[in-house]
């Protein structure tokens, strides 16, 4: 297990202390912890573990936040990690990072890429990989606290950094908080988080304040008919039909539906049905997941689902109504406003204000909102993660490059774990100023 050791030189680079409105972390600072946060990065995208299943990861996260003496409790929520630097009277602001990775087959060609298999919850036999940027999220978070917990006379108040498992499937945050994160543990004032993407350079961060990202609701439709020989379809009720007929005609409700200018997406992932080409089964399944911004629109959507499904199945004749399950959901991030702007202005002071860019919200989710729904303000950082150069050429041709998820999705470690890094410090030093500090 490798530890965070500093010389004499790294220690007097972080006991550096700048004090400006806001506070900021030194290219020093920065630079000390660097190779170990780039060592970690590395050991957490070969080692890759499906959520909930992030056993080693977890382990590895408790030893070296323990390693740099702050209080570590594991197995909150399952696999979770919290740990606590207390330094004084003064606020309690938490940075969480997820840590769990994606069933995706790494294609990136790294010298360090993922080859991890594991079983998934079905017991089936999937690839393994960070392709989301779970792994710098880590590791940044890592070497944040390092920063911190070497430069103390630098803030006050009290540190809760969150290792979140499970974020890919919607269920970690909450897990945690049923768990008793904010009884169990101090209850902070402010929660922070970051993302990285290849829509923005990796250098840059980009700001919205507000909503952040969508509502998401993962849907389970089943389907039944009545199963028999393919070369006779007169004696069945084939439900993959009207599988196929319900996919087109969930497609007019964002079409037809819903007010035009409103942001909607109904995206039907899988279909599954049957086991021979000869054979009409007697059920297929659709897999649906529906992304909003706003509560009304939502309930319109959801409710249109389950119109078109009943409608779809007592057209053709079905034995019975579709099974509509609403297996996982999760509502938009909310990016509190004074606090979104406070942490801009730090932002701007640690990275300089061209490297800061206001966004409009984006169509992705995710369950960083759970902790914001418990009333704490929150504010959500998205990190830019691609190559400039590549990013520039992509637009120009109009390719996008891979977004995360993908199996191609690299971000550019360097400079965007350097930001991360910078960034996750500017913004707890403002917020955990000492007394009397401008």
């Amino acid at each position: 297990m490798s530890k965070w050791v500093l010389g004499p030189a790294v220690a007097a680079a972080l006991s550096v202390v700048i004090l400006p409105t806001p506070v900021r972390a030194t290219s020093a600072e920065v630079d000390a912890v660097y190779p170990n946060a780039y060592a970690l990065y590395v050991d957490l995208h070969q080692h890759p573990e499906l959520s909930g299943a992030e056993t080693r990861t977890a382990a590895k996260l408790a030893a070296q936040l323990r390693a740099l003496g702050y209080t570590v409790t594991e197995h909150v929520g399952g696999t979770g990690v919290v740990a606590i630097l207390r330094n004084g009277p003064g606020k309690t602001i938490l940075l969480r990072t997820e840590l769990d990775a994606l069933p995706v087959e790494e294609k990136t060609g790294l010298p360090f890429a993922s080859r991890v298999h594991a079983k998934d919850p079905a017991g089936r036999d999937v690839p393994v990989g960070h392709m989301c940027g779970h792994d710098l999220h880590m590791s940044a978070l890592v070497a944040t606290a390092a920063v911190m917990a070497h430069s103390r006379n630098s803030w006050q108040g009290t540190l809760m950094l969150v290792g979140q498992p499970a974020e890919e499937t919607i269920s970690g945050a909450s897990a945690m908080v049923r768990d008793g994160l904010f009884t169990r543990f101090p209850r902070p004032d402010d929660v922070l988080a970051l993302h990285v993407t290849n829509a923005l350079p990796a250098g840059t961060v980009g700001v919205a304040s507000g909503i952040y990202d969508s509502n998401a609701d993962s849907l389970r439709v089943t389907i039944f008919g009545k199963g028999g020989h393919g070369s006779e379809p007169d004696t069945t009720i084939d439900p993959i039909v009207i599988a196929a007929r319900t996919v087109l005609a969930l497609q007019t409700i964002t079409a037809r539906e819903v007010k035009p200018g409103e942001f909607a997406v109904v995206t039907v992932g899988y279909i599954n049905a049957g086991t021979k080409n000869n054979i009409i089964p007697d059920q297929a399944e659709l897999g649906l997941t529906v992304r909003t911004y706003k509560a009304d629109v939502r309930k319109q959507i959801l409710q249109a689902i389950t119109r078109i499904a009943n409608g779809q199945s007592q057209s053709a004749g079905a034995p019975r109504a579709p099974l509509i399950e609403r297996f996982e959901k999760t509502d938009a991030v909310y990016n509190d406003p004074a606090l979104t702007q406070r942490e801009r202005s730090a932002l701007e002071a640690a990275l300089t204000r061209e490297h800061v860019v206001g966004e409009d919200p984006i169509a992705a989710s995710e369950d960083f909102s759970v902790f914001v729904e418990q009333g704490i303000p929150g504010f959500y950082l998205t990190l830019g993660g691609a190559d400039p150069q590549k990013l520039q050429a992509a637009r120009q041709a109009g390719t996008p490059l891979p977004s995360n998820h993908s199996p191609l999705f690299a971000p550019d470690v360097d400079p965007a774990l350097h930001t991360a890094i910078t960034a996750e410090v500017a913004m707890l030093r403002d917020l955990l100023k000492p007394a009397g500090a401008g």
